[in-house]
């Protein structure tokens, strides 16, 4: 099995603010603004999070530069509740390009699960607008989870289920090339672990366990603090875009990665981190975030 840490939202480069962490803890991933042309665009107006539309979250957040009317690429898609769905909805997450064909190169499959995480920063609402709480930092958090059943080819029409058909990848003029969406499955199934979640869902409430981000001393949000097991000593090979061993600091309980500016999709072989899984398992079980991830965690 692979775990795949790929980041997703709002980003220095598009969308250009943090994704909010709401005044009551509650994790908003924004999706980016949709830069592709394609049929009924979705506007962040539609979108629900939590009740609340996403349009006032991205207006009052971006000053105004992106409104409640702009198109918005929902992906990956992990709340039932945020549209309408028809019948069989299942959580899913389009790749394309480079990112996609790294997937494929690490030959990404069924079984193999994406860890979502992007740019997050603490919020607050004074006289009804959001604003970011001053001197917050900036952290890199992981919101959300999809276990691989199926990777369809988005050319490939015949074979993508009409409940898919409205995902943002299938509502492109013309796929790029290559371009795949990737289903997830009904429940998690970990290799000799037994779970009673679902194959795809996000992380309500921000704890500390999600935080990739080392804030002990804080330096930048690509300053990741790992568990131990995490570092690529003995010859492992290091998960993907991160081969320069310079970049991994061991330390007594821990490990220090500064992460990579570029790339989408960083994978790691759980053959070669078998204390992976019970990492993994205890993150998912535990997705509300009552209580933190085994020892040795960041």
């Amino acid at each position: 099995m692979k775990i795949i840490f790929s980041r997703k939202g709002f980003d220095s480069s598009i969308g250009k603010v943090a994704s909010p962490i709401l005044p009551a803890g509650q994790l908003c991933s924004l999706p980016i603004p949709e830069t592709l042309s394609g049929a009924n665009p979705l506007p962040y107006q539609d979108i629900l999070y939590d009740g609340q539309s996403l349009g006032k979250l991205v207006h009052d957040l971006t000053n105004g530069k992106i409104s409640p009317c702009t198109p918005a690429h929902l992906d990956p898609d992990l709340n039932r509740a945020s549209i309408p769905r028809l019948p069989g909805w299942k959580g899913i997450f389009g790749q394309a390009g480079a990112a996609e064909s790294h997937l494929q190169n690490q030959s990404v499959g069924e079984g193999d699960v994406f860890l979502f995480y992007g740019w997050f920063r603490r919020v607050e609402q004074c006289a009804g607008i959001y604003r970011y709480v001053p001197d917050a930092p900036d952290l890199h958090v992981i919101f959300g989870w999809l276990q691989i059943e199926q990777r369809i080819p988005v050319a490939q029409r015949s074979r993508i289920p009409p409940w898919a058909c409205d995902h943002a990848h299938c509502r492109r003029a013309q796929p790029l090339a290559p371009d795949s969406l990737y289903i997830a499955s009904e429940r998690i199934a970990l290799p000799g672990i037994t779970l009673d979640k679902p194959g795809a869902g996000f992380f309500s409430q921000y704890h500390p366990s999600l935080c990739l981000t080392n804030q002990e001393p804080y330096d930048s949000r690509r300053i990741w603090r790992l568990p131990h097991w995490l570092s690529p000593a003995h010859g492992r090979s290091p998960l993907t875009y991160h081969p320069n061993l310079q970049h991994w600091q061991t330390q007594a309980d821990h490990v220090l990665l500064r992460s990579a500016g570029r790339g989408q999709e960083f994978v790691l072989d759980c053959d070669e981190y078998p204390e992976a899984i019970e990492w993994l398992t205890n993150l998912i079980i535990n997705e509300k975030g009552e209580r933190l991830w085994v020892s040795g965690s960041a």
